[in-house]
């Protein structure tokens, strides 16, 4: 097979969650361990750092993965899911994948695969994992697919387990509460395997600090120890200083992440850092975590969150997909300045769009489309709810079609934001 037969063979021969739902959930390991153990454990031939999180885990991994390259190791990225290219999701000190890398891995095991009816996501793990410990990489930060106790990659032994947050997303796989989810979360916790909560909940931190105690975990809150003050982010950085419990540490720096919400997920990274320091990752400084910070796009290819597309009016892409990324984003709009809003959306048909939709701005014009994936929520159907609920805008087969009627109509100081579904995003971006 070449490299797009092989791509091919992997998105339609299997199941995989992002494209059909819930038919690609399976609830348990045992194809996995298969796997692995048929690879000979390569899961086992380099050091790892396991995230998850119902938002920020994406952000997270890629400031430690970038943080860590900077100070000097070779560093493996494993990611999900993709915006453009399937390598993206398999990176190594920021370079994807090589395409025969691909071609060659599912040539070599395409039958035991076959044999055990693998899942796109279970095959995915075994491709990264197995391309990590052949490139003998120092370290890999795994980013968990969906939940924590049942993914793929929660087959890993790490040096340190993170947990960026809580939120109600993927109710009907993980559970209607955020206790329920939390339980989920917490099974990528160790045995005496330090664990960083990212935020501080009422309702989950209980379960965590059990699970925890269980396994001789220890944890903290980055939280509790980690505040970040902003002192004037605009629409294309943050600019901020660094506190840990009450001290000033870090001063007058700046990441291209510039949603709002990144604050959080730059508290958690900093307390991850520090532990990684404490247990051994002795090259890191603060210098290379300056780096790391204010170079990730560069370094690792992140795309996709508050990422600036165009100006005169400001375009922006961001992939608020539940309730909780929902509000970061419009905390980040409350912070600027600019015309009219003009929201392009379009999402996936196991979203609570009729919610989402109530949450955005209703003086704003919208433009209704759909993602080009075969989950897409017809827009015919958006568009109908939406008008329903007094919403105005106009309804467009593609995002390439509403952007450029968009952008015809939209005055220099306007800002223009194209959110919903990552699939949308990722349209948008292949522009």
């Amino acid at each position: 097979m070449n490299y797009q037969e092989t791509i091919d063979y992997l998105f339609n021969s299997l199941p995989m969650y992002h494209r059909i739902g819930k038919a690609a959930y399976k609830a348990n390991l045992d194809n996995t361990h298969a796997l692995m153990d048929h690879l000979s454990h390569p899961e086992n031939r380099f050091h790892s750092i396991h995230v998850a999180g119902t938002n920020g885990k994406g952000s997270v991994s890629h400031l430690i993965a970038s943080a860590l390259q900077h100070a000097g190791y070779r560093v493996g990225l494993y990611t999900s899911p993709h915006l453009l290219d399937f390598r993206e999701r398999i990176r190594i000190n920021g370079q994807m994948i090589p395409q025969q890398e691909v071609v060659a891995f599912v040539e070599r095991h395409k039958t035991f695969m076959q044999s055990l009816d693998l899942s796109f996501f279970e095959m995915t793990v075994g491709l990264a994992f197995d391309y990590f410990a052949r490139q003998q990489i120092d370290v890999a930060v795994v980013e968990v697919g969906m939940g924590g106790r049942l993914d793929s990659t929660n087959v890993i032994m790490p040096d340190l387990s993170i947990i960026t947050n809580i939120g109600l997303d993927h109710t009907q796989f993980l559970g209607d509460t955020l206790g329920k989810i939390a339980v989920e979360k917490a099974g990528i916790i160790k045995r005496e395997t330090p664990v960083v909560i990212g935020e501080t909940h009422d309702e989950t931190k209980s379960v965590f600090q059990q699970r925890a105690s269980e396994l001789n975990a220890p944890i903290v809150f980055a939280d509790q120890q980690f505040h970040i003050e902003d002192c004037g982010s605009d629409a294309e950085r943050l600019h901020f200083n660094v506190w840990r419990q009450g001290e000033m540490i870090h001063q007058a720096w700046s990441c291209p992440l510039a949603g709002s919400y990144q604050f959080k997920n730059l508290a958690t990274f900093f307390q991850a850092m520090e532990l990684l320091y404490i247990i051994g990752y002795g090259d890191i400084t603060d210098e290379s975590i300056r780096s790391g910070v204010e170079n990730v796009v560069a370094t690792t290819g992140f795309a996709g969150r508050w990422q600036v597309i165009g100006h005169a009016p400001l375009t922006v892409c961001e992939t608020a997909h539940n309730s909780d990324g929902i509000r970061a984003m419009l905390d980040k709009l409350s912070t600027l300045s600019y015309g009219r809003l003009h929201i392009i959306y379009g999402c996936v048909n196991d979203k609570d769009f009729s919610h989402i939709l109530r949450m955005l701005p209703q003086d704003a014009l919208f433009s209704f489309t759909q993602p080009s994936v075969p989950r897409a929520l017809p827009v015919e159907q958006l568009a109908e709810v939406a008008h329903g609920m007094g919403l105005t805008g106009d309804a467009f087969p593609t995002v390439g079609d509403a952007l450029k009627a968009v952008r015809q109509k939209a005055a220099p100081d306007d800002l223009i934001l194209i959110t919903g579904s990552i699939f949308l995003v990722a349209d948008a971006l292949a522009l």
